[in-house]
């Protein structure tokens, strides 16, 4: 590609006095490079889905060899068309364009291909089991699934049961308890850094609050498995509460602690990128620090920090290490966080693990699960796409 780069530009200034240019030299060299790179991609791209889908496996040094031959016959079409009235910029520009909309359909094809990869197996699982079972019933008991499987059926002594409402009901309350923590923390901590902290006490604390971020989940499950549950169970009898040591509240908190950099980074910039002209206005009026804060920062911030809620949300719902290792397994329909519980992706892991056929209702499960999880993280982001464009407002 260099070298097609040099070239295709030698090849255009030879032309010295003749006619003018109608691009710069540099886009020649480009043109040759599209040329030359384009062919031997598209070449090893099919070698590889050939491969993929086993219709063929043809051997490297043959894909290597065509992809050789492929790009030479390239830059000698690109060097023979090459000449002062090509419209090598238009060209370039449009394969660039191209490659662009390619980079951004990889979002959009890979979210269709995990809805599809999702979507087909619940089929299967909801053939099996009532949707209206499984979004209204509240016993999860899958444990006997596996007997009907083998033919077995009539030695279990209870039928299995797959109602979801224990295991959104544990997401749901482990979710509340780790926004309660995160949101305010973190929305507090971004309105300190960003109106009040001096710049090296910034410098210092805003790095240090998101070291959060990388410290892996099991660290925060081991964190919330020996330390704060115990303090819940001690905080709980001191009031005349029983606490279980697998309760919600624990993964809870540690969860909210976890994701307060998510909320406290982003509501930082959120804030920090007002106009300073909004401030100095409002003090202008009179306003103090706080009124300026409460009355013309956080309206205007409010769309960011609604997208920085909803992230927290989506990933507090995805957590599944700390929920396994402080909150337990058992699915459990209550009120009570000194009760334990346990989430929806801890059932999902604990379902696509063992020795289970791949086929039975219990594995199939998982995917109906994660369908509905995926529904309604879905319908958060709806919500705060709404909420965004509702509330947003353009300062200029």
């Amino acid at each position: 590609m260099a070298l097609a780069y040099m070239l295709g530009r030698r090849r255009v200034l030879a032309f010295g006095s003749g006619p003018p240019l109608h691009s710069r030299p540099g886009f020649y060299g480009w043109y040759a490079v599209v040329w030359l790179a384009l062919p031997a991609l598209a070449v090893a791209l099919a070698a590889s889905l050939l491969q993929l889908l086993g219709l063929a496996t043809p051997p490297a040094s043959m894909t290597l060899t065509a992809s050789l031959l492929v790009a030479a016959g390239g830059l000698a079409l690109a060097m023979r068309s090459v000449h002062p009235a090509l419209r090598a910029r238009n060209i370039v520009e449009a394969v660039v364009r191209w490659l662009l909309l390619a980079a951004s359909l990889v979002s959009i094809l890979t979210t269709l291909g995990i809805i599809f990869s999702i979507l087909f197996e619940a089929i299967r699982f909801f053939q099996v089991v009532s949707l209206w079972e499984f979004l209204t019933g509240t016993t999860w008991s899958p444990d006997t699934a596996f007997l009907g499987g083998a033919g077995r059926g009539a030695e279990g002594k209870a039928q299995a049961e797959f109602g979801s409402v224990p295991l959104f009901a544990g997401t749901f309350m482990i979710t509340a308890v780790a926004m309660a923590v995160a949101l305010p923390v973190g929305l507090l901590s971004a309105i300190y850094m960003s109106e009040y902290a001096p710049t090296k006490v910034r410098s210092a604390a805003k790095p240090t609050l998101e070291v959060l971020a990388g410290i892996p989940t099991v660290v925060y499950g081991f964190f919330a498995a020996i330390t704060v549950s115990p303090l819940v169970v001690q905080a709980a009898t001191a009031v005349g509460l029983e606490a279980s040591y697998s309760n919600a509240l624990a993964p809870g908190v540690v969860m909210g602690v976890m994701i307060i950099p998510f909320v406290s980074s982003l509501s930082d910039d959120v804030i920090s990128a007002i106009p300073q002209s909004m401030r100095e206005g409002s003090f202008a009026l009179g306003a103090t620090p706080s009124e300026t804060i409460k009355h013309v920062l956080l309206p205007a911030a409010l769309p960011g920090v609604v997208a920085a809620f909803i992230l927290a949300v989506s990933r507090a719902l995805g957590e599944t290490m700390i929920v396994v290792m402080a909150a337990g397994l058992r699915p459990n329909l209550t009120a009570n966080p000194l009760e334990d519980m346990t989430t929806v992706t801890v059932r999902i892991v604990d379902a696509l693990t063992g020795d289970q056929e791949f086929d039975s209702p219990e594995t199939l499960s998982a995917f109906g699960l994660g369908l509905v999880l995926f529904i309604v993280t879905l319908a958060l982001n709806m919500i705060s796409v709404y909420v965004v464009r509702r509330f947003h407002e353009k300062y200029e």
